[in-house]
């Protein structure tokens, strides 16, 4: 209890600290799971003076907590033209990605990685000093599987854009109440969401990943390039 509290004032304390930055952000992929928790955990914690969402459509929002984001509508097809939305940001974050079964090989390919490089050489280009990149567990531009080869590609392209820091995270399965029904999913959540915290490789809660977004934000990076793989990621993102 008292490692706690320690950690919480500590917490407390570098948040207070990362306001007095007056620092600014953006979120690609806000739609999403990740991206909606992320951008939950962002606005409770209130620690950038502005907060940009850059996506290809208006979101809507109910809480009042939300009603000074800025929302800049783009189309991916076409980036180069919207590179005035990626200027002006201290911190980007990107949650942006699908899947091969939703988009097929070439739209996997296509939002994965073109979209997601396009963003982040914008970003550099615009000023980002800090970016951070969801991508996934056995990334390797090696792999002889697309979606780990291109999860790889994206990172070491985005490695050689020469961030001030560049945040890799690298979630396992992740846990996540999806808003429409995919019972074989919600199975296969249950099975492993039992043995997260024994198993914590298997899977991750999508709002741990989202916390610890945060919460490596707020701390000095001590090295360029970091990747925080499972397990890493869960230390940091299960404290509240």
């Amino acid at each position: 209890m008292q490692s706690f509290l320690h950690y919480r004032m500590d917490l407390n304390a570098m948040e207070e600290n990362y306001r007095q930055k007056n620092r600014t952000c953006f979120i690609l992929g806000a739609s999403g799971e990740t991206g909606k928790a992320l951008l939950k955990e962002i606005v409770e914690r209130n620690i950038f003076s502005k907060i940009t969402l850059i996506g290809r459509r208006q979101l809507t929002f109910e809480d009042k907590a939300y009603e000074n984001l800025v929302q800049n509508v783009v189309d991916f097809e076409k980036l180069d033209e919207y590179a005035e939305a990626f200027q002006g940001h201290d911190v980007g974050y990107c949650c942006l990605g699908t899947t091969k079964a939703k988009a097929g090989a070439e739209g996997f390919v296509r939002v994965d990685h073109d979209y997601v490089l396009k963003s982040a050489e914008l970003a550099k280009a615009g000023g980002c000093s800090h970016f951070h990149l969801e991508s996934s567990k056995g990334a390797d531009k090696t792999s002889s599987f697309l979606y780990l080869k291109t999860k790889g590609q994206v990172e070491a392209e985005i490695e050689d854009l020469g961030f001030e820091r560049f945040s890799v995270y690298r979630p396992a399965v992740l846990l996540v109440d999806r808003e429409e029904s995919r019972p074989a999913e919600w199975v296969a959540q249950k099975f492993l969401g039992a043995f997260s915290s024994v198993f914590p490789t298997m899977s991750i809660p999508i709002t741990v990943v989202a916390r610890a977004m945060v919460v490596n934000t707020l701390k000095d990076g001590e090295k360029r390039v970091e990747i925080l793989e499972n397990k890493a990621i869960c230390n940091l993102g299960d404290k509240k």
